[in-house]
């Protein structure tokens, strides 16, 4: 599945306009001096790489999920060139108020933190999943090298019963451990190869890691959820669905999961760090790790999508947006959005 960059509506009559910091572009291009993919290239470019968690997705009958995968595009708190009416204010509507940019969604459903090349399962494939190596690769490969990269990838990884054998479903210490750091170091690998071609730009990169999300509040909702359907079998109809493709979302095995997403957290955190003191030469680069989706309160059910209880609504997708935003002053500085 490839990744169309999506360019901000109107951006060529706001470059119009003299006191835009791409006027001298425009003028440029008004003069036959460059095309109009040059001029396009000229402007802020936003990727952002990561799993469902960003994307517009509820699961249901495995064909329709299949022909939903293939055809939702843009309705998420990432990007949303979608219908006004599901009143999504995305982190990429909020960028347009300061200033037109492109952006580009690279992020895969259920896709992994993963050591490449590894083969994915049947599921994986016919959704057309892209894990972290692999949307790092298509990055790598677009012709113009993002200024700000946003990273929210590795929910998929702390499904810790998935494939658990029986006798460390009860004693699941050494597992939890063992996944955690696996998850960091083909985390840490696949940023490196992100890193290493940002050093080779000449323009200013910005990169944030976001923790994941905060599963102790989400839990709380999806709680929620599983007793609305208990008292009205028609609400949440592929509640107990999102069980066959996340093993560890059910209720015995749900704080062993909050527990190593906190594990994976700090991983990042000081995964981050570390690759900074590596970068203590590369002053055009900033990579940031944002504690901001694994802090947001995600508790209430209306945030759960109405089919599965399992993805974002349209509210959630919101509450994402906000979060997610709320935490990108420094590396929208950074790079000259202000």
């Amino acid at each position: 599945m490839k990744s169309a960059p999506v360019i901000s509506s109107g951006f060529l009559e706001r470059i119009t306009d003299p006191a835009s910091p791409f006027h001298p572009d425009y003028l440029s291009y008004r003069n036959g001096e460059i095309t109009q993919r040059e001029l396009i290239a000229r402007l802020p470019h936003v990727a952002m790489l990561g799993d469902s968690v960003c994307m517009d997705i509820y699961i249901s009958a495995p064909w329709s999920t299949f022909w939903r995968a293939h055809t939702c595009r843009g309705e998420n708190w990432f990007l949303d060139t979608g219908s006004p009416q599901l009143g999504i204010r995305s982190v990429s509507k909020r960028l347009e108020e300061i200033m037109p940019f492109v952006a580009v969604q690279y992020a895969g459903i259920g896709a992994l933190v993963d050591r490449e090349p590894s083969r994915q399962n049947f599921f994986r494939r016919i959704l057309g999943t892209r894990n972290f190596s692999g949307q790092i690769g298509q990055l790598l490969r677009a012709p113009r090298f993002p200024d700000l990269i946003l990273i929210s990838i590795g929910h998929n990884n702390v499904d810790w019963a998935w494939r658990c054998p029986p006798d460390e479903l009860n004693a699941p210490e050494p597992r939890l451990n063992h996944q955690s750091q696996q998850f960091r170091q083909n985390y840490a690998r696949e940023l490196r190869r992100l890193l290493g071609r940002a050093r080779t730009k000449k323009h200013r990169v910005a990169i944030v890691v976001f923790g994941l999300i905060n599963f102790e509040s989400y839990f709380k909702g999806r709680a929620m959820a599983e007793r609305l359907r208990k008292s009205d079998r028609r609400l949440y109809p592929h509640l107990e669905t999102t069980y066959k493709y996340f093993i560890s979302f059910h209720p015995a095995y749900r704080c062993n999961l909050t527990r190593l997403a906190s594990i994976v957290n700090e991983e990042l955190r000081g995964m981050v760090e570390e690759l900074n003191r590596e970068l203590h030469d590369a002053g055009h680069i900033q990579l940031r790790y944002s504690h901001a989706l694994a802090t947001a309160d995600l508790g209430r059910v209306e945030l759960l999508h109405p089919i599965d209880g399992w993805h974002a609504s349209a509210e959630g997708h919101n509450v994402l947006a906000e979060t997610a935003f709320s935490d990108l002053g420094p590396s929208l500085e950074f790079i000259g959005i202000h």
